[in-house]
């Protein structure tokens, strides 16, 4: 039974060299064909793997600090430089020799930075250096890990290192562990990650994720991340192919493998696998937390609108503050859609997308988002869906981490759950609800409540009541609760989710004015006091 090991460039004490088996290890090596520090393998057909190591503080010399274990051969075809001393808001204290060796000899190299849960005088000392608010503990947690990126990018810009991949590396430690007793603490987890992640994109470095499957599950719940690069380890080397099975075996977070590591006690060798050369990866999708709303990439939900009088289709560009930035036309001829909904990545490549019917057909198109506020070629994902008068996409309704969408029959009144397959089709549709006719309006906007599942809000045809239906981790409904009266002065809602940038799901209206209007809700489950964010939206048929 494969078993991972935590590898020499995280250890907190010296590595013994008197290891039992060490000797059967190397006669194992010498085997395998272990020369000079690579491990010699027959090149696959479409191109030859490059081989390469991983060095870090282990690497340094006792006087610098660290272990004084030996550097790559010179043979090695690219080098992965870790920034930290193993943990965030520390140096590599060798990282500017250990850059000079690499240009010296004319290596490629990448560069990876450690994620931790931070300890209580971190949050309290970084908890407002990001980009979100701090008025909630998720958005701290978030603006936590941007500082924990923005600290490994200081260090790159001090040694003038711009490497094509910053690989984020989520794994268990005993120095400052994460905490994963329950499922909120491995949210919180997310909310550290997410922060890295948007930190180096906010920087302008492609990024990864390296972990393992048993690591990865135990911090984040196995979060699935398609979009996402990934650097998978192998652990000690078991058996002769297991480093080579990694680029080929699903990831532990579902992205696409492009690298693969494994270990002895003297150094971590890495394998590019198949055809990837060792350049820049294109920059990964947002992974808000319960977000279906971010069109262009940049970690702020927006707001998508066609225009009554051209039926242009505009995109209107969250800030995160809860403001808009600068709107852009991004489609014309949408006339022809009596439905359309921002449903986040349904197509299952990391990226948001936007489904659209069209009433004299009742075809159902999926509308593949760029990821940069553009698009990739529609296709068809349905037929026959002008039964239903509301189609909403709520994220991931059923706890599998594919979104899903829901529909409302119109003639029963029946909500339906149309899960998600995770690459643009469906599972087996299931009945969730009778009697939702009442209801002039549903909206998605995510995690409502913040327990972790997504949740659906619908106003009262006859009253103006709105109401909040929790979704339960089990698939079910946990009891409705009455979150506000009076709604119907709102001719149009939506909810992008979080538009203030505290992490907290919100709802947008406009009035009989074209007055656009913010009801921010805060973490404790109440309403903040309302926000004009804007005017003129009556020109607005749909805000989706």
């Amino acid at each position: 039974m494969h078993r991972h090991r935590r590898r020499i460039k995280d250890q907190h004490r010296a590595p013994t060299h008197q290891v039992p088996g060490r000797l059967l290890m190397q006669s194992l090596l010498a085997i395998l064909g272990l020369v000079t520090g690579f491990l010699v393998v027959a090149a696959p057909a479409q191109a030859a793997e490059l081989s390469g190591h991983d060095i870090s503080w282990p690497q340094c010399s006792p006087a610098d600090g660290g272990y004084g274990l030996p550097m790559p051969p010179s043979n090695t075809q690219f080098a992965i430089l870790g920034l930290t001393k193993g943990l965030p808001f520390t140096e590599n204290p060798c990282l500017g020799s250990q850059l000079t060796w690499v240009r010296s000899n004319s290596k490629t190299a990448h560069a990876y930075a450690m994620a931790a849960f931070p300890t209580p005088a971190q949050l309290l000392t970084y908890r407002s250096s990001g980009p979100w608010s701090a008025t909630t503990r998720a958005g701290q947690l978030s603006n936590v890990g941007y500082a924990e990126a923005s600290f490994a990018v200081a260090s790159m810009v001090r040694n003038s290192f711009r490497p094509a991949m910053v690989w984020i590396d989520v794994e268990p430690r005993t120095a400052q562990p994460w905490p994963t007793a329950t499922a909120a603490q491995q949210r919180e987890n997310r909310y550290v990650v997410e922060g890295l992640m948007r930190g180096l994109r906010d920087a302008g470095f492609s990024y990864g994720l390296y972990s393992y499957a048993s690591g990865w599950q135990s911090i984040t719940a196995s979060w699935y991340l398609p979009g996402v690069p990934v650097w998978a380890t192998a652990g000690r080397l078991d058996y002769p192919t297991e480093a080579h099975d990694r680029c080929v075996q699903p990831s532990f977070s579902g992205g696409a493998v492009y690298l693969s590591q494994w270990y002895d006690d003297v150094r971590d060798y890495d394998i590019a696998c198949a055809n990837y050369r060792m350049g820049a990866l294109p920059m990964p999708g947002s992974t808000l937390s319960s977000s279906t709303a971010d069109f262009n990439g940049d970690w702020n939900n927006d707001v998508l609108g066609r225009v009554s009088a051209t039926n242009e289709l505009c995109l209107y560009q969250g800030t995160g503050r809860g403001t808009f930035g600068v709107a852009a036309t991004i489609g014309v001829g949408w006339g022809g859609f009596n439905v359309l909904e921002t449903v986040g990545d349904f197509s299952g490549d990391g990226y948001g997308d936007v489904i659209a019917r069209a009433p004299a057909t009742g075809l159902l198109w999926m509308y593949p988002g760029n990821g940069r506020g553009g698009w990739l070629a529609p296709r068809v994902i349905g037929n026959g869906w002008n039964g239903f008068d509301s189609i909403v996409g709520p994220g991931d309704m059923n706890g599998d981490q594919k979104v899903d969408v829901l529909a409302r029959e119109t003639a029963t009144g029946r909500l339906w759950l149309y899960p998600g397959n995770g690459r643009g089709g469906w599972l087996a549709p299931q009945l969730i609800g009778t009697g939702w006719g009442i209801f002039n309006t549903l909206l998605a906007p995510g995690d409502f409540n913040g327990d972790g599942t997504a949740d659906i809000l619908a106003r009262e045809r006859a009253t103006g009541l709105l109401w909040l239906y929790p979704r339960n981790a089990a698939g079910g409904w946990n009891p409705r609760v009455l979150i506000g009266n009076g709604w119907n002065f709102l001719p149009t809602l939506m909810s992008p989710g979080d538009f203030n940038g505290d992490r907290t799901a919100d709802v947008l209206g406009y009035d009989a004015t074209g007055a656009l209007w913010l009801y921010p809700r805060t973490a404790q489950g109440a309403w903040a006091a309302r926000v004009q964010v804007g005017h003129g939206w009556t020109a607005i048929n749909t805000i989706f």
